[in-house]
């Protein structure tokens, strides 16, 4: 299996992937067995993993971290650090989706408000004929929770798992409990159960291809501003990274 390049953002690590790159990735991790855990890193990620070690851990011990939001590629450029392709969650999700009915494998979709992921499925389904779906559920990242989940995915045996419980409570629960679950590929995805099931719209493509997805985001929901203020804090610490090095 090829090791892709890993970048340094602000210390923390990620792959230089193309979307086309992560999808055979996944593939081969599935092909290989065992667990593997895939994360879609942003400006928030970042400053998360700035000040929590755990969650900086978790992206330390990952088996491919995707490059998800133009600010990365910005700062990629501003600090030697150069990524080629932004690969968003959603589009690497649907992606997988596509090759999952090709392929044969089981997915699970776990996260999100109660009827969400089944209605993502039935959109997914209509959209790739043919996947297979090994079960959804909605449930929450309390530990309390942690043993019945647990149980609905030792029985639906999934080869793909993707949890939308918001970052970081998503890709900590995964790295928490990959190890006993023994899932090929679990990978958090945020809020792409809502886009795909249309419970909130994602931004239209010239939007997100202008970088401006996080403006649309807070005009649609203005109770984010509190998240947002994480990217000037991420702009601010590039430059000042930036600054450092010279």
């Amino acid at each position: 299996m090829i090791q892709p390049p890993v970048r340094r953002i602000l210390s923390v690590r990620v792959h230089d992937v193309t979307l086309a790159e992560a999808l055979e990735l996944v593939e081969a991790f599935i092909a290989e067995g065992g667990s593997h855990q895939v994360c879609t890193v942003n400006p928030e990620f970042i400053m998360h993993a700035r000040r929590n070690p755990d969650f900086f851990r978790v992206l330390e011990g990952s088996s491919l971290n995707v490059p998800d939001g133009v600010g990365l590629l910005w700062a990629g450029r501003m600090l030697g650090q150069p990524l080629r392709e932004r690969v968003a969650g959603v589009d690497l999700m649907e992606a997988l989706i596509a090759r999952a009915a090709e392929r044969g494998w089981r997915v699970f979709l776990l996260g999100a408000a109660e009827g969400v992921a089944e209605r993502a499925a039935k959109v997914l389904q209509a959209r790739y004929p043919g996947w297979v779906l090994a079960g959804t559920f909605a449930g929450s990242p309390r530990p309390e929770e942690a043993p019945a989940i647990r149980e609905r995915l030792q029985e639906a045996r999934p080869d793909l798992l993707f949890v939308a419980y918001g970052a970081p409570q998503q890709d900590l629960w995964i790295a928490r409990h990959q190890p006993a679950l023994r899932i090929p590929v679990a990978m958090g995805v945020g809020g792409a159960f809502d886009f795909i099931a249309g419970v909130v719209p994602r931004a239209p493509r010239w939007m997100r291809e202008a970088g401006l997805e996080w403006l649309y985001r807070l005009i649609r929901q203005p109770w984010r501003w509190r998240r947002m203020l994480a990217l000037p804090r991420f702009v601010l610490a590039v430059l000042a990274a930036r600054y450092a090095s010279r």
